[in-house]
């Protein structure tokens, strides 16, 4: 039997290769990637895994051309038009990771909407990590206890314990992440969930995102399931 992990983070990368690998533009690859995580979800459900993390869209990813950016944000607002009904259905909670700022107005509206629709589903949560950064996201929550600390009188002196600094962070109440995954070769973080993998398994598959179907997954986590989990500590 398998042990399974309760937070599985993905990277999702290689949406523009599997595109340039078979003639079409970058935004079908973007296109077909949506359709991984439709099936992801399914997936998730089936085994009862309660919550994923995607890596949709960096803080970095706006040095990308603006027509890819502009592709990416319009298949967004379409994944959410044609999801959001079959994806609260199914008791799936959205929520969003990031910053608000510079995310376009109508797909800020869609997130939105669908963050708040389904606010009150327990079967798993989907964590759409989107204009996020791993950096900013501490730093942020850092600034954020500061300020309550000041707000409050509290003396600075003490320093800002974990607990504090977690419940700051976009994440929260989310656990921490158990299994990173990242597709397509790469075997790097990308400045994603720094806090949270602290101790995560990783990953790494030459598989395209695009390409990431259910034995794929099914891989991934036989690998988990083999590893030893000691957190610092000894077995």
């Amino acid at each position: 039997m398998l042990q399974l992990p309760q937070h599985i983070a993905i990277i999702m990368d290689g949406n523009g290769r599997w595109a340039t690998q078979k003639g079409l533009p970058r935004s079908e690859g973007h296109k077909a990637g949506a359709n991984s995580i439709d099936r992801l979800m399914e997936t998730a459900l089936e085994l009862s895994i309660p919550y994923i993390s995607l890596y949709a869209f960096s803080t970095e990813n706006w040095k990308r051309p603006i027509s890819e950016i502009q592709s990416i944000f319009q298949l967004l607002n379409e994944f959410i038009d044609s999801q959001l009904n079959k994806i609260h259905s199914n008791g799936i909670k959205i929520q969003h990771s990031g910053r608000v700022q510079r995310i376009p107005f109508m797909s800020f509206k869609k997130i939105y909407k669908a963050v708040q629709l389904t606010k009150n589903n327990t079967k798993m949560t989907l964590n759409f990590c989107l204009n996020y950064g791993g950096k900013e996201e501490i730093l942020n929550a850092c600034n954020k206890v500061i300020k309550k600390k000041i707000k409050n009188n509290d003396k600075l002196d003490k320093g800002i314990t974990q607990e504090e600094l977690e419940k700051e962070l976009y994440t929260y109440p989310l656990p921490p992440v158990d299994l990173l995954i990242r597709t397509a070769g790469e075997q790097r973080i990308s400045n994603f969930l720094l806090w949270q993998i602290a101790y995560a398994e990783i990953y790494f598959t030459n598989t395209l995102w695009p390409d990431f179907h259910k034995q794929d997954l099914f891989q991934a986590l036989e690998w988990y399931s083999n590893r030893v989990r000691k957190f610092g500590g000894l077995k």
